[in-house]
């Protein structure tokens, strides 16, 4: 079975900055793949280069079995244009600790815009599928809603429809719920257990660390750049095998 993403020596320099220092790893389709380890250890930069939002300095990247951001030819990779690569992001649904919806668009707008705009589908057709993708992260009363009449939660929740509404194979979140009041994480982490029921592969940044042992199949600790630890949630976070992993956990448990 081919990896929905697979991660070979994957390296990322800003300036003389290496953030990340040679990731290997790899997700299978439908499994629900958890990263976690302090700020600035390059799981989000990790997550950007999935979708080539930044660009990788050495080592290959690929989704569903295609490289991201290159075409190979014998030996040699040659990068993407930049609209064959947004064509390939199509298939990718991203989440952001912020929200990043459009104010002066209502819920229903905000999940109809790429649809529409990017694939070029029918008002009709999208509108439906928006419809219940709002139904399905339970905000069908909030459709003409604006974004600055919604909470932080409720507006996280349009925002994971809205990537959604693309209908992609791979679903990207980073720290989805960090910037929520703690009363509104449970919905949010809520619609991500349907996500995962529903067999969607998905890569989750998170400090939820009861949301990563319940609903993870995989997790990977990273510090500085690199993958400390790796294997079952439930594994890592009552047994720990690496020094640097328990002391994260000790903190953060």
């Amino acid at each position: 079975m081919t990896a929905m993403v697979k991660s070979e020596g994957v390296h990322k320099s800003y300036g003389a900055v290496e953030v990340l220092k040679g990731i290997d790893l790899e997700v299978a389709e439908g499994e629900v793949f958890c990263l976690i380890g302090p700020s600035g250890s390059g799981k989000s930069t990790f997550l950007r280069c999935i979708n080539h939002l930044e660009k990788i300095n050495a080592g290959r990247l690929s989704v569903d079995g295609e490289l991201v951001g290159y075409r190979q030819k014998g030996d040699k990779l040659y990068e993407l244009k930049d609209s064959e690569v947004a064509l390939k992001r199509r298939d990718i649904g991203m989440v952001f600790q912020r929200f990043n919806l459009f104010p002066h668009m209502t819920a229903l707008e905000n999940v109809m815009e790429a649809p529409i705009q990017v694939k070029g589908e029918s008002k009709a057709v999208v509108r439906e599928r928006a419809q219940k993708l709002l139904d399905r992260v339970g905000l069908a009363d909030k459709a003409r809603s604006y974004p600055s009449q919604l909470s932080g939660g409720q507006q996280q929740r349009v925002a994971i429809a809205r990537a959604l509404a693309m209908e992609p194979k791979l679903m990207l979140f980073d720290e989805p719920t960090s910037a929520l009041d703690p009363e509104l994480v449970g919905d949010v982490l809520d619609v991500m257990r349907g996500l995962a029921e529903d067999g969607m592969t998905m890569i989750v940044v998170t400090h939820e660390m009861g949301f990563a042992r319940e609903v993870g199949d995989s997790l990977v600790f990273m510090d500085g750049g690199v993958v400390v630890e790796s294997g079952h949630p439930r594994d890592v976070l009552t047994n720990p095998q690496h020094d640097r992993t328990k002391s994260f956990l000790s903190k953060v448990l």
